[in-house]
């Protein structure tokens, strides 16, 4: 154990673990609104009194395994190697020669460096495990809700709880810092939600943007929520102008939130402070 508190041990060992979290992450981003759209039609049926199938196939993030949506080739262990199975098959199944989506290795890429760069971040210790789950599954919320527009609540919830046990110890900020943040979090974009509702009769964001960002709260603070707020607001605006301006998104089209949300709040875990002095500096 002694050696992982060198900062180059403990970086290279959580460089090699996010490529194989970003892996497993993958898995997530694709499976995870899967299981909850059967888990919705199943109750959907048993609310309409119908029986539940009973040969449904089961499906999780385990079982079944994965295969090439091309053809239905089972990807064996050697071809599920992150960043290297990719490369040596050249980006095509082995079975169809289809291509395979870029974006699995640059989610493994991203969060390999990412998960590097946390680790000499916050060094080895508590913090620095902890930034690392709040990393992974920030990124899992992020593609999730950029392919449907949905923040599953079997993500952000433990992760609101875990901040709130992780600063059990003051962690990241002070207990009571972390509660009112997780309030505060919720309420904030709640009260927003209501009031776009409630002028225009349309609904601005969803429910899953005010969990997100009360455990954003519940990690760093309420001292960091106007910081990330005003962060995840003005990269929201300008990707959203820019895409209207380049005609590849309708301007009746919504735009999910949770992206850029959880892009302030890794922002504000590594340079809050720092950040927010910055910015009070200017008022």
């Amino acid at each position: 154990m002694s050696a992982l508190r060198d900062p180059l041990v403990f970086a290279a060992l959580c460089t090699l673990l996010g490529l194989f979290m970003g892996s497993f992450l993958n898995v997530v981003i694709h499976r995870l609104p899967v299981m909850m759209e059967r888990e919705w039609q199943a109750e959907a049926a048993s609310l309409r009194g119908e029986e539940a199938d009973g040969e449904a196939q089961v499906f999780n993030l385990a079982t079944p395994r994965s295969r090439c949506p091309h053809c239905g080739h089972s990807i064996g262990a050697l071809e599920n190697i992150p960043v290297v199975s990719y490369l040596v098959l050249r980006g095509r199944c082995r079975h169809c020669s289809a291509p395979i989506g870029v974006r699995y290795p640059l989610v493994e890429v991203a969060c390999a460096a990412l998960s590097c760069f946390t680790a000499l971040h916050f060094g080895y210790g508590l913090a620095g495990v902890g930034a690392l789950i709040f990393l992974w599954a920030t990124i899992a919320l992020c593609f999730i809700d950029l392919d449907t527009q949905l923040l599953p609540d079997s993500i952000t919830l433990p992760l609101l709880w875990l901040g709130l046990l992780l600063n059990l110890d003051s962690t990241f900020t002070d207990l009571s810092g972390a509660v009112v943040g997780a309030a505060a979090g919720y309420l904030a974009l709640w009260s927003v939600f209501w009031l776009f509702k409630l002028t225009t009769g349309k609904e601005g964001m969803g429910y899953g943007d005010f969990k997100l960002l009360a455990a954003i709260g519940a990690w760093l603070g309420w001292q960091i929520l106007p910081l990330t707020i005003l962060l995840s607001s003005l990269m929201g605006a300008v990707v959203g102008i820019a895409l209207i301006l380049l005609r590849k998104h309708g301007r009746e089209i919504p735009i999910p939130f949770g992206p850029y949300l959880a892009a302030a709040g890794l922002m504000a875990l590594y340079w809050g402070k720092p950040l927010t002095e910055a910015y009070l500096g200017l008022l």
